[in-house]
């Protein structure tokens, strides 16, 4: 089975000023640790709403607040529980496979995901109690 690292903040590259903007980039085997197979985005997300909730068995993910705030809190399978907070564009979070995941975001946070495989619902795990179980490693 494939070692993963553990989630953790990435820092893109800002380029620009002030007076003209800045642009950042992604770039798969350079600034980002796997080949980008699906990017989708979710806004206009209620601050009551926590989304997330789950892991997944394979997919390895980038999140990036691309607007507004979004708050990420990870829990990998021996417990280790962490809080990023993602505010600035050009700082993201990486998550692995088996990591537990949610994300509560301010009224106007725009949230850009890029991820190492497609969608495949048999990828989710949905349940806390099978996530924290062995069976979740059984795919």
């Amino acid at each position: 089975m494939r070692e993963y690292p553990k989630p953790h903040l990435i820092e893109f590259p800002k380029f620009g000023d002030s007076a003209v903007g800045y642009v950042s980039a992604a770039e798969s085997s350079k600034n980002i640790p796997f080949e980008v197979k699906r990017v989708f985005w979710t806004y206009y997300t209620p601050e009551s709403i926590v989304r997330g909730r789950h892991a997944h068995h394979e997919t390895e993910q980038i999140l990036l607040a691309v607007a507004g705030r979004i708050i990420v809190t990870t829990e990998t399978r021996e417990g280790e529980v962490e809080t990023f907070v993602l505010d600035n564009p050009h700082i993201g979070v990486y998550i692995p496979p088996d990591a537990w995941h949610t994300m509560q975001y301010s009224h106007v946070a725009v949230q850009l995901v890029l991820t190492s495989t497609y969608y495949d619902e048999a990828d989710y795990i949905r349940d806390y109690k099978i996530f924290k179980s062995c069976e979740s490693q059984k795919r």
